[in-house]
């Protein structure tokens, strides 16, 4: 039995290395110098996504291991920042991906859903019931506006204001580059979850027109705990991009912030409704299934021409 999804590590991050597959599992070799190759081996069962950064290169034989064990795939830049492809495993069951695209085809239910996204940054019991959206993107605006507030006090900063303008990146002050490095570092951890989750990243509920629309909508939760306290403590830093990704990396071994992350889009997506843990299994391959408009599903496999034609 393969550990389930919200159980199992997080990520495996690698570069400048090749992953092969031997007599023993999955590995990576690592030229140390012309005379001696380190090889370390990689928990391929019990791996929610192996993140290949710059410099991997990796056999065939290798990544069929790591589909028949359900492990997600995914090209990156360096560091884990940003993910440019992902191979999902065929172990993957559609039930999220179908409860997904139900609830963000459905005008009312995405309604749902983003407000539920919205309440759950809040907490129980602070939004007063019948909210509009647009009411609560007031109140998410003055939240991280008092955020700002209250770690600029705490680490003796002026007044600060959050500032994100790609062509004049260099000219920003240390708290905002490492705001934007570390909330980087979060969408590609994102991005994994949801594609190790079988969801799409672009069906988003908030954001919309990217194909990242559900990965900010996921990442919106947790930026208030994590992002945030990283980069004002950052503040007086001489490279604040690299600081932000080393210690938000470390950060995140106490956070154990992947299962909160598999369980809040369960929760998202089946409000009161009881998690079959059945589905968030890795588990072998279940036979395809045929739609019909009826009955919903039928078997597959099976001869439907009528008898004796």
């Amino acid at each position: 039995m393969l550990p389930r999804i919200a159980d199992s590590l997080s990520f495996l991050y690698l570069d400048m290395v090749r992953v092969v597959q031997d007599d023993t599992g999955v590995c990576a070799q690592i030229r140390v110098d012309d005379n001696r190759t380190d090889t370390v081996y990689i928990p391929t069962a019990a791996l929610t996504c192996l993140l290949l950064g710059p410099g991997v290169s990796i056999t065939t034989r290798a990544l069929a291991t790591l589909a028949r064990h359900g492990t997600s795939v995914i090209c990156t830049g360096a560091g884990g920042v940003r993910a440019y492809a992902g191979v999902l495993p065929d172990s993957l069951t559609t039930r999220w991906l179908e409860q997904q695209v139900s609830a963000w085809a459905n005008p009312e239910q995405r309604l749902d859903v983003a407000t539920r996204m919205y309440e759950m940054r809040f907490g129980d019991d602070t939004v007063p019931h019948g909210t509009t959206l647009a009411q609560l993107r007031g109140l998410e605006g003055q939240r991280m506006k008092a955020l700002y507030k209250l770690h600029a006090q705490k680490q003796g900063i002026g007044r600060f204001r959050r500032n994100y303008h790609p062509d004049q990146w260099h000219q920003q002050d240390p708290v905002n580059l490492a705001l934007s490095a570390a909330n980087t570092c979060l969408y590609g951890i994102i991005h994994a979850a949801v594609l190790a989750l079988g969801c799409s990243p672009a069906l988003g509920f908030v954001h919309t027109g990217t194909q990242h629309a559900f990965v900010y909508d996921i990442a919106d939760l947790y930026k208030a705990d994590t992002t945030l306290p990283v980069a004002f403590a950052l503040h007086q830093a001489t490279d604040p991009e690299q600081q932000a990704r080393r210690k938000f990396r470390e950060e995140l071994r106490l956070l154990r912030l992947l299962p909160r992350v598999i369980g809040d889009i369960q929760t998202l997506l089946t409000p009161n409704a009881e998690i079959d843990d059945d589905l968030t299994e890795r588990n072998d391959v279940r036979l395809v299934h045929l739609w019909d408009p009826k009955t919903g599903t039928l078997p597959a496999g099976v001869n439907y021409a009528p008898d004796g034609e």
